[in-house]
């Protein structure tokens, strides 16, 4: 049911509290197909579970060189909760509806299991370093589709990709020895 708005003479919309009709209440501008909509909720799922299995490390890490990977988990920790807001509300911008809810999360992320308990330094810069890979690995299988439909969507993607690449190199750096 809709209320007959009057005219003001300045031409404002009316005041709150006026119903408004379905046509003044739908959302406008470019709207993501399911398609566009499905590709940013996987990066969207894979970004929360790494933000979660980072904390998990981060609280459960071990060993030698400790602190240093105890404050750079909570930098990918960071970087992973700040993309999946983005890509969050990008979904909201573009009128689809992210599920970042934990079952669903559970149930579509391409991550594998954290384990649980105290987990060695040197095993969480392993662990840590495959699920920024595998993170990226759904950004890349993603983005060509992404940039076919919205370029900045996947001008997004690119940013993210950047920064999980390079926290991935900083991180699986620990582990590496120098070649000869």
């Amino acid at each position: 049911m809709s209320t007959t708005l009057t005219p003001t003479k300045n031409n404002r919309r009316a005041a709150r509290g006026v119903e408004l009709t379905d046509e003044q209440n739908a959302e406008s501008g470019f709207t993501a197909s399911a398609q566009l909509a499905d590709n940013l909720q996987r990066v969207l799922v894979d970004l929360i579970e790494l933000s979660l299995q980072g904390k998990q490390a981060h609280w459960n890490v071990v060993g030698t060189n400790f602190r240093d990977t105890h404050l750079q988990l909570d930098e990918i920790i960071d970087a992973a909760r700040e993309f999946s807001d983005t890509v969050a509300e990008r979904l909201r911008a573009l009128h689809a509806l992210p599920d970042g809810r934990s079952d669903t999360v559970a149930e579509t992320t391409t991550l594998p299991e954290f384990p649980q308990g105290e987990v060695s330094t040197s095993e969480v810069v392993d662990l840590i370093t495959e699920r920024i890979d595998a993170v990226t690995a759904t950004v890349r299988g993603v983005h060509d589709d992404v940039d076919g439909e919205d370029p900045t969507s996947a001008d997004i993607l690119h940013a993210i990709l950047e920064r999980l690449e390079q926290l991935a190199w900083l991180v699986s750096s620990e582990n590496r020895v120098p070649r000869r």
